[in-house]
């Protein structure tokens, strides 16, 4: 099953004037679109969103010295810590870290000198904090690496929402789910050029434009994934694609694919996310004019 980070409906609170709709659309269609937008505006804020992201460091074998000083293996953004915070031990798949006598490092509410704070019997990584910063380990195939938060990253405080496309129905469709007689896994590629192989229920059916068109669905629990490509990427859209959920129909079922709901992924925001990307039968040969446009310069 495809894990991804993936926001909880939530409170508006920016991006509602980013957002019109087509004449004649239903407005209860209109409203839900918008409402669903609310959560996905709010949760890209949250502690656990992806504006905050300050940097992705990639642990070497033994010890990695962190902090603001430029002579560490690891360096936070300046101004932001300590000199000489700490340092991160990776031994046998296990991660730990000692801080420097005098700083200051959290676990929860307690202050630690030395903790292990990531192991492949605990999937659950521990989240460790000083001043503004938050971090944590995330394991990327073979390499562990350390993913850096600020709650006061500029991309934060400066964040005024997402523009999209004007809300058109004519985008939300029906598709059948054309399952595999066995199970079938498909290799999906991220960004940094590693690929895995996600289980696939199916190839999602569908006509848009006249024309028939197929996308090759992951399975997330009782919800599909799906990464695709588009004409409008690049110029209107992020150019790696955009990622669309789906109710998980019975085998043979149909669902429906709702593009008004199509979002960026990390990587619009951040450089320092591991996106996946579309697999290369997910590019559609028409442009979707619909969802979440390009943002920023990612």
């Amino acid at each position: 099953m495809f894990q991804f980070n993936r926001y909880k409906p939530g409170l508006w609170i920016l991006g509602a004037s980013l957002l019109s709709f087509s004449y004649g659309t239903d407005p209860k269609y209109v409203e839900e679109i918008k409402i669903w937008h609310k959560a996905r505006i709010e949760s890209l804020k949250k502690e656990d969103g992806w504006l905050n992201l300050a940097g992705l460091y990639w642990l070497k074998p033994g010890s990695n010295t962190f902090g603001d000083a430029a002579d560490n293996q690891i360096v936070f953004p300046k101004g932001k810590s300590a000199a000489r915070l700490g340092r991160l031990i990776l031994e046998n798949g296990e991660v730990w870290v000692e801080t420097t006598p005098g700083e200051e490092i959290w676990q929860g509410d307690q202050p630690i000198e030395k903790l292990k704070i990531f192991s492949a019997g605990n999937p659950d990584p521990l989240l460790l904090r000083h001043r503004s910063l938050r971090w944590y380990v995330i394991k990327r195939g073979d390499k562990y690496g350390i993913r850096l938060r600020d709650l006061e990253h500029p991309a934060l405080t400066s964040f005024k929402g997402i523009d999209a496309y004007p809300i058109d129905a004519k985008w939300k469709v029906e598709a059948k789910l054309e399952t595999f007689p066995e199970e079938r896994k498909i290799p999906i590629t991220d960004v940094l050029g590693q690929t895995s192989m996600q289980v696939s229920p199916g190839t999602l059916v569908f006509t848009l434009k006249g024309k028939e068109h197929r996308l090759d669905a992951v399975e997330s629990g009782d919800e599909l994934f799906i990464l695709f490509a588009d004409k409008t990427n690049q110029k209107h859209t992020y150019q790696s694609g955009r990622f669309l959920y789906a109710k998980k129909p019975a085998a043979g079922g149909k669902t429906t694919l709702d593009f008004n709901k199509a979002y960026n992924p990390p990587c619009a925001f951040t450089e320092f996310a591991t996106c996946p990307l579309p697999p290369p039968q997910n590019t559609l040969s028409i442009a979707v004019s619909a969802g979440e446009k390009r943002y920023g310069e990612h």
